[in-house]
Formats: structure tokens, C-alpha cells, sequence
């Protein structure tokens, strides 16, 4: 059954090319235009894809406005890029009324905004139809900052996912920033173990630079780049900063701690004697695997209108 989950009957490359045959043109043309103008857009989009890939399968449902959907927790709510999505659609419904999905509308923008931040092309089935429910509770599922790896692992195999692809997919990180909220904890009381009580499998260095950024009384909405020193380039650099205690989020740091991740990541940064993997050819075929989650296709679901809001 989960490996069902992720084979996306129904969605192949190429799926407007009749029907709608600029609909990728306009979604690449459109993030860049806001890329250019704010690049945090590019990790937003990214976030947001998987976020929705989570929830209810890619059926654009963290899209749907409401007093209680997935937009408004607090995991959503602070996600860059929601205009993009809305832009690219109007501009979709007035080349093709009806046709193109917010859910396709999101799996290409995803794409686009790792190509934007000098990641790799890859192609991205498409056909895709978008979902009508939208609950914020159904966002605990998604994973969190604080998961062991094994909540970690389960989370993904759930939704058909390797402990490969796990690895793969949170090196999305290598782009992007989070907030101290989310990570505080780690700079102070985690341990008696420490010097600073801090988390011990973090770097001395970092946790007091980390420690002057994000104050424990200061402002938890301050964002932090995930991979330091490269946080605007799709690289492999984010893995290095793991072996290096650097890792931002607890959860990111267990992928080098843990034996069963480390592999994964030593084999992303080329450490002799394992078969190597080259980090953004696998993460394009990662992204094809989780866009393929749950999907609604042929008659299943529907083709929002307005990406905000249900037919």
C-alpha cells in the first residue's frame, strides 16, 4: 500500500501540452519575476510543496483559506510565496480557463525556485487535480523540528518514502532560513553535559554564534539561514555543515548522528570508500516520488478557480 502511495496514477510529463501547452512557461516565467525581487520566495515555495505533499497528498489543500485550515497553523502561516501561486494562476485561467491545477501550479514552481537557486531541472509529471477538504489538525502529521529519526523514517515510509529520500528531501534546507522559535531550545538548558548547556552534538563555535542571533529572550520570529554561509545556492553544502555540528534544526543534526542517516549524508559528500550520490540529481528524483503522493487524478477532485478557495 505505500508504495502505491507515491506511483501517481495519472500524472505523466508533459500532461498540457495540448490543452494548456505554455502552462509550464507561465509558472517558470512567474517565479522568477518575484524571485527577483524577493529570493526568499524560492525556499517558500519548496517548503510549501512538501508541506501540502504531506497533508492529504499534492492536492494544493494548504492553498484553501479559512478559519481553520492547513494555512493558518503555525508550521504554514509563516511561508513565503502564496502570491506567486495566486499570480501564476490568474495568469493560467486567462490562457487556459479551467485546465491547470494549483496543485500542478505548485509542483512546478517548486521545481522552478530550486533551478532559480542554481539546483538542477528535472521534468515533473503533472495532472494532478486539486483537493476540496483542508483541516489544520491534519498539519501535525507533518514532520517536526523535534522528531527523533525514527518518527523521522516513519513519517516518510507512511507516505512511500526510502530513508534515502528522507535524507534527500530535508537537504531542501540547503536553501532557505527557519526561526529561532523553532530551534532555541538547543542554545540553552538542553544539557549538563556542556559547557554552555547547550545541545552537545552541535559545534561550540556555532552555538554561541547561534546564541547572539537568537538571544533567549529575544525576538523567536528572527529568521536563521539553515545552511550557513550558502543559504541562497542549491548545494550539497548543507550535508557538510551536519558533519560539522552545524545543522540548525535538531531534526537535521540526527541525520548525521544516527547510523542508518549517516550513510546517506557521508555519501552526498563523496567520503571515500561508499558509492557516492550526487545530491541534486537525487533530490529531483526524490521531489518526482513525493509530488506523486496521493494525487487526484481523472475525475477525483476538482480544478480550483481561485487556488484559494474551493469551486
Amino acid at each position: 500500500m505505500a508504495a502505491a502511495l507515491v506511483q501517481g496514477q495519472g500524472t505523466r510529463v508533459g500532461f498540457y501540452s495540448r490543452t494548456c501547452p505554455l502552462a509550464e512557461s507561465i509558472v517558470q516565467k512567474t517565479v522568477q519575476s518575484h524571485f527577483q525581487s524577493n529570493p526568499a520566495i524560492a525556499p517558500g515555495l519548496l517548503r510549501m510543496h512538501f508541506h501540502d505533499c504531506f497533508v492529504r497528498g499534492c492536492d494544493a489543500s494548504i492553498l484553501i483559506n479559512g478559519t481553520s485550515t492547513e494555512k493558518t497553523t503555525v508550521a504554514n502561516s509563516l511561508i513565503n510565496g502564496y502570491d506567486v501561486i495566486d499570480d501564476a494562476k490568474t495568469q493560467l485561467e486567462a490562457a487556459c480557463p479551467g485546465v491547470v491545477s494549483c496543485a500542478d501550479i505548485l509542483a512546478l514552481a517548486a521545481r522552478d525556485s530550486v533551478v532559480l537557486t542554481k539546483g538542477l531541472m528535472w521534468k515533473v509529471p503533472t495532472g494532478r487535480r486539486d483537493g476540496r477538504v483542508s483541516l489544520a489538525s491534519d498539519v501535525n502529521n507533518l514532520p517536526s523540528p523535534r522528531d527523533s529519526i525514527e518518527a523521522q523514517k516513519q513519517k516518510f515510509a507512511d507516505k512511500g518514502l526510502t530513508d534515502q529520500d528522507l535524507v534527500t528531501l530535508v537537504g531542501g534546507h540547503t536553501i532557505g532560513t527557519s526561526a529561532c522559535q523553532f530551534f532555541r531550545y538547543r542554545l540553552y538548558n538542553f544539557s549538563t553535559t556542556t559547557v554552555n548547556g547547550a545541545d552537545p552534538s552541535m559545534d561550540a563555535t556555532f552555538v554561541t554564534q547561534l546564541q547572539a542571533l537568537c538571544p533567549a529572550d529575544g525576538d523567536g520570529s528572527r529568521r536563521i539561514a539553515l545552511d550557513t554561509g550558502s543559504s541562497n545556492t542549491f548545494d550539497a553544502s548543507f550535508f557538510t555543515n551536519l558533519k560539522n555540528g552545524r545543522g540548525v534544526l535538531e531534526s537535521d543534526q540526527k541525520l548525521w548522528t544516527d547510523a542508518s542517516t549517516k550513510t546517506f549524508v557521508q555519501r552526498f559528500l563523496g567520503v571515500r570508500g561508499l558509492l557516492g550520490l550526487n545530491f541534486n540529481v537525487e533530490f529531483g528524483r526524490s521531489m518526482v516520488k513525493m509530488s506523486n503522493i496521493g494525487v487526484n487524478t481523472g475525475t477525483e477532485g476538482e480544478i480550483r478557480r481561485v487556488c484559494t478557495a474551493i469551486n
